[in-house]
């Protein structure tokens, strides 16, 4: 935290003006009287430096632009993470629904969880299943990209797509990472 004011305890300071250019060496007293002048505040930048540094300012202004820096950095988005259901035995209007959904959400950056769910004897056919998957990232194969391989936990065929951009995103960081490490 800064002093101001009166509260900066050296005898003699290295002053800058409002315009920032440096008007040198001088006693605390004419300093705080110049900064009393122009209706600022004399704030102390450097407290180590010798003589210290202070700078005439608003220093009400100075917290408030700094606030202001600090709540309009743009935040990262977070990465979604959205999840759609299958099941084998699915109707091929209900497929195409799914599947425009799916797209829908590739399309706004979102990764997709896409769960096959086996639902009591029918896991012994994991054939349609494993049919089934196939024909979902033959039609998703434009918007996105399989991040793993389908598999089985427990009654559930799992498996990852993510978005075309966020592919190109990360393979150059994996690109840029080998090139550091080499």
């Amino acid at each position: 935290m800064q002093r101001i004011n009166n509260s900066i305890r050296a005898k003699e300071v290295r002053l800058i003006g409002l315009d920032g250019a440096q008007v040198g060496i001088v006693p605390i007293d004419e300093a705080l009287a110049t900064a009393k002048a122009s209706s600022t505040d004399l704030v102390e930048i450097s407290p180590d430096a010798s003589p210290p540094v202070c700078k005439i300012m608003d220093y009400g202004k100075f917290l408030y632009d700094q606030k202001k820096q600090q709540s309009g950095q743009k935040k990262p988005k977070a990465q979604v993470l959205k999840e759609i259901k299958f099941r084998p035995n699915i109707g091929e209007n209900d497929f195409n629904v799914k599947i425009n959904r799916l797209k829908g959400f590739l399309a706004d950056g979102n990764k997709v969880k896409i769960r096959l769910w086996f639902k009591g004897r029918e896991i012994v056919h994991k054939r349609i299943g494993e049919e089934l998957v196939a024909k979902i990232i033959e039609t998703v194969s434009e918007s996105g990209e399989l991040d793993n391989e389908p598999k089985f936990e427990g009654k559930n065929l799992t498996l990852m797509v993510l978005p075309k951009k966020l592919i190109k995103a990360v393979k150059k960081e994996n690109v840029s990472t080998k090139n550091e490490v080499q």
